[in-house]
């Protein structure tokens, strides 16, 4: 058998792309590895609550099989023996895929959706089904299967709607994991738990398999230690499925070899309105700032960019996406609305309710905050502002009643606005940790970049990630 020194938190805490060159160099043992996420999972999931299914068995029966291929000599996957789970909205075969609802509790699929397929296929050994709120909608008051809990202080929120997938990167309880970005749902929690999460190009990785939310924002993604991670993950997904017809046909690029750390000449706009505008906190704006001028040290032109619009974007998003969620739910609503959560339920049914004048505003709305986001493309190679307008808020904070239409609008539309405009113009965005608040909370640089040019985006949030040591730090509750 395969043997390593014994795996301490060192090795758990390494970057999938690290574990998988030392499993293939006979330097790791792929059961290693899993006995000891599994081993921290027992230890501290029952706080954290990342995981709503463990598939314990057939990760460690899958470790062992991926252990003797190593010794055997024979072909290895990208992903060899690494452990990775995936938010529970892609569909697992004989694993059951509840989307966070009890309405999904029984729901086992006979089939993998196919990013799962093509994880597993790489050599990634499936770990299990991550938590997130109900439906990925966002705004669940109780989770069916247990609030999720941020690793750096668990009295915060994870960030949703992959609440699961950052937690589980954050505590290192799998090695790299999988979620899915309707409005920020890779990125937030990546902001929000201190770690690297990319929302792929719209129609860049398949989304069969995947429960749908809103199908014309909807983009699965991968959540890791490093953005090295996240670009050997968008390798495995990325490109054409015949399952989903929406998938691009374009070749996919090696989008490792773009991590060149060399950032020289590009073009760096900071959006103005969501970086140094009223609604940020002091905090995040300094992160952030500091960000960009650690971008110009290494090369990069970097200016000031007014997007006039964005800050309508986190309204124009909810119009879109909720009414696209209650058509999908509302057979659902009328048979079974006492089965959801309180708080996705009156999302719900506040959005089957839209006129539909309105609805057609927001995507008039929609046309051009994307028109100028890619305006602004055209002068620039990549756009940056902070992923989210604060740290971590509070669990009581962010689930509290609200009281007035003034926090009704910050709780549902301004912080949206951070998030959204990348998902509203289909564009790539990735979350890259940029520093700490005084209390200890993750910082987090968001960039986005054009269309299908996923590879510049990771390739600058690499070279930030080179020269800063935000990515290194770990969660002292269960470190």
């Amino acid at each position: 058998m395969l043997r390593s020194d014994t795996v301490t938190d060192d090795r758990v805490y390494l970057s999938a792309a690290r574990q998988a060159a030392l499993i293939r160099i006979k330097q790791l043992s792929p059961v290693e590895m899993m006995r000891a996420y599994l081993e921290r999972i027992d230890r501290l999931d029952g706080r954290l609550r990342a995981y709503i299914t463990v598939t314990r068995e057939t990760a460690l029966a899958a470790a062992r099989e991926a252990e003797h291929a190593v010794m055997a000599g024979g072909p290895l996957g990208p992903l060899h023996g690494v452990a990775f789970a995936v938010k529970d909205q892609f569909a697992t075969r004989g694993v059951r895929t509840t989307a966070g609802s009890r309405l999904l509790a029984d729901n086992v699929p006979g089939e993998d959706a196919t990013v799962v397929a093509r994880l597993i296929a790489a050599g990634g050994i499936l770990l299990g089904k991550l938590n997130l709120t109900e439906f990925a909608l966002g705004g669940t008051i109780h989770y069916p299967f247990g609030q999720p809990r941020n690793p750096w202080n668990t009295e915060h929120d994870t960030g949703g709607s992959s609440a699961g997938s950052g937690a589980a990167v954050a505590a290192a309880l799998c090695a790299v994991s999988l979620g899915e970005d309707t409005g920020g749902s890779v990125r937030s929690p990546a902001s929000w738990c201190g770690v690297a999460g990319h929302r792929p190009t719209w129609g860049l990785v398949s989304r069969h398999g995947c429960i749908p939310l809103a199908w014309s924002l909807d983009a699965p993604g991968p959540l890791g230690r490093t953005v090295e991670d996240c670009a050997l993950v968008l390798q495995v997904i990325a490109g054409h499925d015949p399952h989903d017809a929406l998938t691009t046909r374009r070749p996919t690029p090696d989008y490792r070899a773009a991590l060149t750390g060399d950032i020289r000449g590009l073009r760096v706009g900071v959006i103005s309105e969501l970086t140094t505008g009223p609604e940020t906190d002091p905090e995040m704006r300094d992160g952030v700032l500091a960000a960009t001028r650690v971008l110009a040290d290494l090369g990069a032109r970097v200016d000031d960019v007014s997007l006039p619009l964005i800050p309508r974007a986190g309204a124009a998003f909810m119009a879109i996406c909720d009414s696209e969620g209650a058509a999908r739910h509302l057979q659902t609503l009328r048979t079974r609305a006492g089965e959801y959560d309180e708080g996705t339920r009156r999302r719900l049914l506040a959005a089957a309710l839209l006129p539909a004048g309105l609805v057609q505003k927001a995507q008039q709305a929609r046309a051009l905050i994307r028109a100028q986001i890619v305006e602004a493309l055209r002068r620039h190679d990549v756009l940056v502002a902070p992923t989210s307008p604060r740290p971590a808020p509070t669990i009581a904070n962010y689930t509290a009643p609200i009281t007035s239409t003034a926090q009704a609008v910050t709780h549902f539309f301004t912080r949206r606005s951070f998030p959204t405009p990348a998902s509203l113009a289909g564009v790539p965005a990735m979350a890259v940790p940029c520093g700490f608040s005084s209390r200890g909370l993750p910082l987090s640089l968001q960039i986005l970049g054009r269309r299908f040019d996923d590879a510049t985006v990771l390739r600058v949030g690499d070279a930030y990630e080179r020269t800063t040591e935000w990515h290194r730090r770990r969660p002292e509750w269960g470190a």
